[in-house]
């Protein structure tokens, strides 16, 4: 029998230990996603470079091995106030902390110190790509009359895979999303200024690395340097001037607020933005249109954004 490439079964939950399998269930761990990518087996070869009387190949050595998956899920609350959304394990190995107020709100930043890891386990049919120590990036993308979407990359250390019975998921705790649309993104601001919006993402562009040494094999997230692009309606310089914001290298805030319903309302602030120096124009429907650029620059420090689920 082959192996059907649709059987894919995904679990996600926070290492306690670095590196340490933190004992997952489909019950309580699983992932909703799609496009799954993987690499199973990321990392050299190490040629022997031996000495021989004859041609041919060099027998090889793997080394620096890890793994990088990449995915998609979409972006909704828990559907009450207060309740983690179930994609926030994959924030919080992303480098940001969770603040939960109890039947109010989760609100995610980023953090320097003390970033957390997550073990991954990834099965296709029967094969267990299990993955420890994992750290990662994410991208927000919220584009009109589209599901609004959370694309995944992620690097851990390398497990053997092996044949093992797939969990059973559970994914009740995933709900289903709403669309970009006037009605269900009711804010969409860059300097107090309301925008006609096409297309928005907010990348976290996380700098992340495998550290394999004597002593340490770890994934490391280096750096933080989110960006923020969208394309919205031209308006007049006197309205909004990203040619002059960007001149100056002012700061502005950009708030997207996405969902109208209690326990599904998604808010994305970025209070210190710049502009990169706009690239032009386009035009859609005969209608002028500005691609821009925005980096999310830190104030007092670990405050360039935060994602608010109410």
């Amino acid at each position: 029998m082959p192996i059907f490439w649709r059987k894919q079964v995904l679990l996600a939950k926070i290492e306690t230990t670095y590196g340490t399998d933190p004992t997952l269930t489909g019950a309580l761990n699983a992932i909703l996603a799609k496009n799954v990518t993987i690499s199973p087996m990321d990392g050299s070869d190490v040629s022997r470079d031996l000495v021989t009387p004859y041609f041919g190949n060099q027998p090889s050595i793997p080394a620096e091995l890890h793994v990088t998956i990449n995915f998609d899920t979409e972006l909704a609350g828990s559907g009450t106030p207060g309740t983690v959304p179930a994609w926030g394990v994959l924030l919080r190995a992303c480098g940001c902390a969770e603040v939960i107020t109890a039947s109010t709100s989760v609100t995610y930043t980023p953090i320097t110190d003390n970033i957390e890891s997550a073990y991954l386990k990834f099965w296709v049919g029967g094969t267990l790509h299990a993955i420890k120590g994992v750290r990662g990036s994410v991208k927000l993308t919220a584009n009109a009359q589209g599901i609004p979407m959370m694309s995944w990359s992620f690097m851990g250390l390398w497990v053997a895979p092996a044949e093992a019975a797939a969990a059973v998921p559970t994914l009740t705790a995933f709900k289903k999303p709403v669309m970009v649309n006037k009605t269900n993104t009711p804010t969409f601001n860059v300097n107090s200024v309301s925008l006609v919006m096409r297309n928005f993402s907010f990348d976290l562009n996380n700098q992340v690395e495998p550290r394999m040494l004597v002593g340490t094999e770890s994934v490391l997230i280096t750096d933080h340097r989110e960006q923020i692009e969208f394309t919205c309606e031209s308006v007049p310089v006197t309205t909004l001037d990203p040619y002059g914001l960007a001149n100056a290298q002012t700061t502005v805030p950009v708030s997207l607020v996405h969902g109208t319903t209690a326990g599904n309302i998604i808010t994305l602030s970025a209070p210190t933005s710049e502009f990169k120096r706009p690239t032009g124009y386009q035009q859609n429907q005969g209608v002028a249109e500005w691609p821009l650029s925005m980096l999310a620059l830190p104030n007092a420090g670990n405050d360039q954004f935060s994602l608010a689920l109410t």
